[in-house]
């Protein structure tokens, strides 16, 4: 079988698919790594919503997509901006995700994070922003969850300096009930978070993120950067203090980040573990016996991959993951809360079908080739 593949030029060729899958079974818990998927939600196609609508989900289908994550030895990283937190997924629905998806994990026996931000607020004081964060920091905590503080666009808005970012974080981090994971989102990701941390430089956003875990260490678990900057990555993770563990974020530079050096390593926290799932949990097993060579051989070839799924403007990258999705049988149709299904263009969409199956992410590689064939013809591609 051959289907006929567009390129950016409109031209077709052909493409042989791959015929059978690589052979992925779930295995025996990580050893060396903790790693998180963060997980995308899948949307109600039957629900008469528009763009501005609040989120309308698929519950069965999106509680299912974890339990598939939980079954490979991953945890899941839940309600982050994979899952269109300020894309599409309002508060409500996201305390909802949250309430049911730890509910699941506790059913599961699987490891299970939550992002508690402000997305309840378009701007505000900063006493206003303290009580947001708290309220959803709260719902975490009462679903059993451990929490992620993800970084808060109300907050990029109102402070007016670092020590802002002291004073709010600190005063979350002193009454946080388990050791949290601190989140620092890069603009490429959200451009509403240009200059987190109060400044424009990086260097010194890093001395005030750093200055926050430095102050509370006992109540950070770990620091997860999304700034897809490896070298970055290494030097702030090389200053963490002693038990505070660094997650990449960084969807660019991932195996050699969590492979680490002599100094050390990540953990992962990474949205393209959504698509990558059995893989990437295959690589880390084979990282828990010491062969670094074997994880990099694995997991290096995937790394086209995501960043095709991550090109400018990163944060569309949600598209591609839930497209990907589809096509492996995760879900039935190609839908998306906010209707970002239409964020990103038929060549863009066709060369991440070429390489995930190229990778052998598809269970069933046939109904992935009918599902691309079913999309094709929608945009006038005969075959």
């Amino acid at each position: 079988m051959t289907i006929r593949l567009p390129d950016a030029q409109g031209r077709l060729r052909r493409y042989e698919p791959r015929a059978e899958p690589p052979a992925i079974v779930p295995g025996t818990p990580f050893t060396s790594r903790t790693v998180f998927s963060a997980a995308h939600v899948v949307a109600d196609p039957y629900a008469d919503v528009s763009p501005d609508s609040p989120a309308a989900v698929d519950w069965d289908a999106t509680l299912a997509f974890r339990r598939h994550l939980w079954a490979h030895g991953l945890g899941v990283a839940e309600a982050m901006d994979t899952a269109q937190r300020g894309m599409g997924l309002d508060w409500a629905a996201a305390a909802e995700l949250i309430r049911r998806s730890a509910a699941e994990a506790k059913a599961a026996g699987g490891r299970i994070a939550c992002g508690a931000g402000t997305d309840q607020l378009a701007a505000g004081t900063l006493a206003g922003i303290r009580a947001a964060y708290e309220e959803q920091l709260a719902v975490v905590e009462e679903s059993g969850a451990q929490a992620i503080l993800m970084a808060s666009r109300a907050l990029a808005c109102a402070a007016t300096g670092p020590e802002d970012y002291l004073e709010v974080y600190g005063h979350l981090l002193r009454q946080s009930a388990e050791p949290v994971i601190l989140h620092w989102l890069g603009p490429m990701f959200d451009p509403a978070l240009e200059g987190y941390w109060g400044s424009a430089g990086l260097d010194a956003a890093t001395d005030t993120f750093l200055q926050v875990v430095a102050a509370h260490p006992d109540k950070v678990d770990g620091v997860k950067i999304s700034l897809l900057d490896a070298r970055r990555e290494i030097d702030l993770r090389r200053r963490l203090p002693r038990g505070v563990r660094c997650y990449t974020g960084d969807d660019f530079h991932y195996p050699e980040l969590i492979a680490g050096d002599d100094s050390g390593f990540s953990h992962a926290l990474l949205g393209i573990f959504d698509p990558l799932g059995p893989l990437a949990a295959q690589a880390v097993r084979i990282l828990d016996t010491g062969d670094t060579a074997g994880f990099r051989e694995l997991l290096d070839p995937t790394v086209e991959l995501s960043r095709h799924l991550f090109q400018a403007p990163t944060r569309h990258y949600k598209t591609g993951v839930v497209f990907l999705a589809w096509l492996a049988g995760h879900q039935s149709h190609f839908t998306m809360v906010g209707g970002l299904q239409s964020a990103r263009s038929l060549p863009h969409l066709t060369r991440a079908y070429e390489l995930a199956d190229g990778l052998g992410l598809f269970p069933d590689p046939g109904l992935a080739e009918e599902r691309m064939k079913t999309l094709l013809s929608l945009y006038g591609v005969d075959q």
